[in-house]
């Protein structure tokens, strides 16, 4: 997810705001899965098991995933994009359990859920929410279960506005006292705005805490 340059400056996004975003198609809403986590399917990184896409909007990655045969859950936010995405579920014939939901305070036990992902929303995060959310994150994963995050990385330019650009430090900063990160790598992430995709980068982390 993406919105305009308040999200730059590290002030947190209001629901109402969120729920502006989708009164018509949002730039980051390209209407397909985001071709860094085909890839990650297509070279069999996830673990085999459940999936919780965090920050689903419409849902074109869980979709995708469940579609390889995963058990897939969407949370996100905003009630209009978890509406769209059921009707995209049930018009491709695929089981996804979309669900209303705050990514700082979610809603599942301990240790659910074998994969994690992460497509634009962490770099919507001020400073203050980002241990929170990654705290989060590690709660709901299996112990040795895989994060997988795509955010706008600092290469990519800023005069088109858009969200925070987030650096390797400040990922490795957020995650790495309850994850080892197996990579975080130069990936490009699919919008509107964009012909051949956004700076970005994508991490892949495992789970370590107890």
């Amino acid at each position: 997810m993406f919105l305009s340059p308040l999200s730059m400056s590290g002030v947190r996004l209001t629901l109402s705001s969120w729920e502006d975003a989708y009164k018509t198609v949002p730039p980051w809403d390209v209407g397909r899965p985001q071709p860094a986590f085909v890839e990650l399917v297509r070279n069999g990184e996830l673990v085999r098991g459940k999936v919780l896409d965090v920050g689903c909007g419409t849902g074109e990655n869980a979709l995708y995933i469940a579609e390889k045969g995963f058990s897939v859950t969407g949370v996100d936010l905003t009630n209009r994009a978890i509406v769209a995405a059921r009707l995209k579920a049930v018009e491709r014939k695929l089981k996804v359990d979309f669900r209303e939901g705050n990514a700082l305070s979610l809603d599942f036990k301990d240790g659910v859920f074998n994969n994690v992902i992460d497509s634009g929303l962490f770099h919507t995060f001020p400073d203050a929410d980002r241990p929170v959310y990654a705290r989060e994150v590690a709660r709901v994963l299996a112990r040795r279960g895989k994060y997988f995050m795509l955010c706008f990385s600092e290469k990519e330019p800023t005069n088109w506005g858009g969200p925070r650009r987030v650096t390797k430090q400040e990922i490795e900063s957020t995650f790495s006292p309850m994850f080892n990160i197996n990579y975080i790598r130069d990936a490009l992430f699919a919008t509107r705005f964009h012909s051949n995709g956004g700076k970005a980068y994508l991490t892949s982390a495992i789970r370590i805490s107890a």
